[in-house]
């Protein structure tokens, strides 16, 4: 099902999506990232949101050799290849429907002796969560995931059941409408959110999110 987030899709807006491959530069490996815009929608191209969540990875921010990590709402897995490029165990998840598409990009990417640090694995919010241990992850990446309202719930119980009291969110996205700002106030009352990295040229902000410890909630 192709989801359209926004309407930035009108002219040259369109052009990059519709390319077959595009090509970026991240943990000194040329990365080539194949799109299927016709056949996949969102699911299948590069967002800026996830260029810069890459970026912010790459900047060291957070530790990320053998930590373990999931991205959610991977499509074509970049910041997944990233992290795992960068020394983390990463889940790279998605929605059946985009799991082929998504391992063929992980497997194109990663050199071989990086490819048992990436799993491809199936994830649709709030629903096959039993395949996933409570807490699971160190780290939980997602780009440009939370611009679709009726999914907002869903994904809040999704992050409460894999975030341990430890585990670090990033979240990069462009606030475009007022329900983006409401996804982080809902956020907010079960997870401490702060603002750490600002794209202004690609107008893309990165949130760190953590639980809040259950004293906070009182």
């Amino acid at each position: 099902m192709a989801l359209v987030p926004y309407e930035e899709t009108s002219g040259v807006g369109l052009q990059k999506f519709h390319k077959p491959l595009a090509t970026f530069s991240f943990a000194n490996h040329t990365i080539q990232i194949r799109q299927d815009w016709r056949q996949l929608g969102v699911a299948a191209v590069v967002w800026d949101a996830a260029v810069v969540l890459s970026t912010y990875l790459e900047m060291g921010a957070v530790e990320l050799r053998g930590r373990s990590a999931v991205e959610l709402g991977a499509g074509t897995g970049l910041v997944g290849i990233v992290a795992a490029l960068l020394g983390a165990h990463v889940t790279i998840t998605d929605r059946k429907v985009a799991l082929e598409f998504l391992k063929s990009n992980v497997q194109a990417n990663l050199p071989l002796h990086v490819q048992p640090r990436a799993v491809v694995k199936e994830l649709t919010w709030g629903q096959n969560l039993g395949s996933f241990s409570p807490g699971e992850f160190d780290l939980v990446l997602g780009a440009d995931i939370i611009y679709l309202e009726e999914t907002f719930t869903d994904l809040l119980q999704t992050l409460e059941h894999v975030c341990s009291s430890h585990s670090v969110v990033l979240l990069a996205c462009r606030i475009r409408y007022e329900r983006d700002n409401n996804f982080l106030v809902m956020l907010e009352r079960q997870f401490t959110v702060s603002k750490v990295h600002y794209d202004p040229e690609k107008d893309v902000h990165v949130y760190k999110a953590q639980k809040r410890n259950q004293r906070e909630g009182l």
